[in-house]
């Protein structure tokens, strides 16, 4: 019988704040022991109760700028932290059917306000915050499995998941307010900044322009039929009402459509997995070259708000992981988009190139521990350049000109150490040239430190 591990949920946030420390420290303390008293993996739940409490704390020292625009990473010294707090309710409603809530307090900011970088340097900061704690409901959904075989495996317990078996060959549907990213584009090594690497670009494929409100979950729903060695995904999901906003549409009069066809393989000695992706998001979306003759001809920046018509913008992602031994993995993404028209929910990124390697400390006798290392490379497109050359602003860059572009390349490497059940403390470095393309600016060197629980 094959077993199927918990999915990673990626969310994104923002608090140092001492009730959320208090609160973080309380819940897990008593979650914690009331989930020892609960049944095995092998067993089935009729409900869950999880939790975590992510705290990140980040910083770079100044960098050579000689000038700086409205959305430009900042060059003098600076610090910032963000933390969550989140509540994972989940119940058995009937047979193969389960729902599931998430509630999430949250506070803080990103680096620059979640300014500066293309690939930007936490995916734990959302593009908005907040000095005080406010709450959220980020996730509600339904999950309803229907069974293609009478083979089945086992589910561990885990944030959104309940214990139990599932058919081997299924056809699963996933209905309501979660994340795209909870479906597609995962990677065991390279996706959830509360674990593993922090960058947006390395976390997801950087080019990837998943709907989703300004914190990055939507509405809509995804089918995923899962055979042997295959699994093939569809979803449609709404769009954000304008361009990197945080309220959602409704209806899909604005959409994005996702497919994505996943193989399972054994090679060089582990199992691996490959996904072939495509996106198009169907909205009002402006092409960069119409808002900078928009600018010329009334004399003024470009500005892509008056010259939004309703359009397609298409994009493919390739992602690979692969285990190597044991203790060693390896993660490949590569991912591109239309680039000839404004981002409209991630971030400013047409072309992206990231790979790297997860090692669990088993070699020196920290089998809990992880290290990570990865390299990113990002592209803007020729008519992305022109428009922020002339002045415009998009959803993280925008330094006010643009006269030398250059590819964004990013290195990240992290230490998620092991202190006690549930606790994981972790150091990250990130090392980022020509941050949102910008050849004049930087480099920048950012350092953070990331506290974790889960239970």
């Amino acid at each position: 019988m094959k077993c199927i591990t918990p999915a990673r949920w990626r969310p994104a946030a923002a608090l140092h704040h001492p009730f959320a420390v208090l609160a973080g420290l309380l819940l897990a303390g008593s979650l914690h022991a009331a989930r020892a008293e609960e049944a095995t993996p092998t067993s089935t739940e009729n409900w869950s109760v999880h939790g975590q409490w992510t705290t990140v704390g980040q910083t770079h020292p100044g960098f050579d700028s000689p000038y700086e625009g409205a959305n430009s990473m900042r060059s003098a010294r600076e610090s910032q932290e963000t933390t969550d707090l989140t509540l994972y309710l989940g119940a058995r409603l009937w047979h193969g059917a389960e729902i599931y809530a998430n509630g999430e307090i949250d506070q803080g900011f990103g680096i620059s306000n979640t300014l500066g970088a293309a690939g930007f340097p936490s995916g734990e900061a959302y593009k908005v915050g907040a000095n005080k704690p406010y709450v959220r409901w980020p996730r509600l959904f339904l999950r309803q499995v229907f069974a293609l075989s009478e083979e089945t495996a086992t589910v561990a317990p885990g944030a959104n998941l309940l214990a139990g078996t599932i058919p081997w060959d299924n056809v699963t549907l996933t209905l309501g307010k979660f994340s795209v990213t909870d479906v597609f584009d995962t990677n065991a090594y390279a996706h959830d900044p509360r674990a593993d690497f922090l960058n947006w670009s390395v976390i997801d494929a950087g080019a990837f322009d998943y709907p989703a409100d300004a914190w990055g979950y939507t509405t809509g729903m995804a089918v995923e039929w899962t055979q042997a060695w295959w699994t093939l995904r569809g979803g449609v999901f709404n769009l954000s009402t304008v361009p990197n906003s945080k309220e959602l549409g409704s209806g899909f009069e604005q959409f994005g459509a996702i497919a994505e066809f996943e193989i399972r393989h054994h090679a060089f000695g582990g199992d691996g997995k490959v996904k072939l992706l495509g996106f198009l998001n169907r909205g009002r979306m402006a092409r960069y070259d119409d808002a900078v003759a928009f600018g010329r001809a009334q004399g003024v920046v470009p500005d892509v708000e008056p010259v939004r018509t309703y359009a397609s913008r298409p994009g493919a992602a390739l992602n690979i992981e692969q285990s190597l031994a044991a203790d060693l993995g390896f993660f490949l993404r590569a991912s591109m988009n239309d680039g000839s028209k404004e981002a409209f929910e991630f971030t400013e990124i047409n072309r992206s190139l990231s790979l790297g390697l997860s090692m669990k400390g088993a070699r020196w006798k920290r089998g809990d521990d992880t290290l990570g290392v990865a390299a990113v490379v990002n592209r803007l497109s020729s008519s992305a350049v022109r428009y922020f050359d002339a002045g415009g602003l998009g959803i993280l860059i925008g330094d006010g000109r643009l006269p030398d572009p250059s590819s964004e390349r990013i290195f990240e490497t992290y230490y998620a150490l092991r202190v006690a059940e549930p606790f994981t403390v972790s150091l990250d470095y990130q090392y980022l040239v020509n941050p949102a393309y910008n050849r004049d600016r930087g480099p920048v060197s950012l350092f953070a430190a990331r506290l974790h629980a889960e239970f």
